[in-house]
């Protein structure tokens, strides 16, 4: 088995050789000699951990070792949880992209960015097409231009090789990614809400033209023939 870091970080009961100790607890901080403290945690039937051993005194607290080490795994797993984490996404170009592929690239360069991920774009030169790196830079510069309102530019068009390069990063903090899941219930949702819309707008456009109450009224087709014939 693997030694476990976590454990063998803190100095536990008799490990703490100092002479004094700050124990820290709910109803404050008391400086005290270390063997008293050994004393109160086997009474109260605990450990004593020290938890900041670069303090003067060091820093302990009677709690359960092996509850101690779990709140700390736990509180680290939580913060990990918390941290968004920041990818690099590489977008590649041929000095002479057409336009429809440079929109396309264009369109999910911004979702990456919108995620909080930086962005990699390069246009690669194969063989003669070196001599079209003016070519390769201006790309490069609409694509930042155009990525403006999601990223900033980290680094202008550089050549390494047969590679020119711009590096982006997002303007705003990154969110959390959609699943598939819930995108495609989003997507739904949406088309559902527009064909609702799209219905009422064709119910509106077959109301009577006479305005008044007929216009407004949610009456059958049947009602409608009658009333308009009690009418003439």
């Amino acid at each position: 088995m693997k030694p476990d870091k976590k454990q063998n970080q803190y100095r536990v009961n008799e490990q703490i050789r100092v002479r004094e100790v700050r124990v820290v607890g709910e109803s404050g901080s008391t400086v005290m000699p270390t063997r008293e403290a050994l004393d109160m945690a086997r009474q109260q039937g605990v450990d004593l951990v020290e938890i900041s051993p670069n303090a003067n005194p060091p820093v302990c607290r009677l709690i359960d070792y092996s509850k101690f080490l779990y709140q700390q795994k736990k509180r680290a797993k939580e913060m990990k949880a918390k941290q968004v984490k920041v990818e690099v996404k590489e977008i590649r170009f041929g000095p002479q992209t057409d336009e429809h592929d440079y929109q396309f690239k264009l369109k999910h360069a911004r979702e990456f960015l919108e995620e909080g991920n930086k962005v990699r774009a390069y246009v690669f030169f194969r063989g003669r097409s070196i001599l079209f790196k003016e070519q390769g830079e201006v790309l490069l510069l609409r694509f930042a231009n155009d990525l403006e309102e999601v990223g900033k530019v980290e680094s202008m068009p550089s050549l390494e090789g047969k590679k020119m390069f711009l590096y982006l990063a997002p303007k705003k903090a990154g969110v959390a990614k959609k699943s598939q899941q819930a995108r495609d219930r989003e997507n739904a949702e949406a088309e559902l809400k527009e064909a609702q819309r799209q219905q009422a707008a064709e119910i509106d456009a077959e109301a009577p033209a006479n305005g008044g109450l007929f216009a407004n009224a949610k009456i059958s087709a049947d009602a409608l023939k009658k009333l308009t014939e009690t009418e003439d």
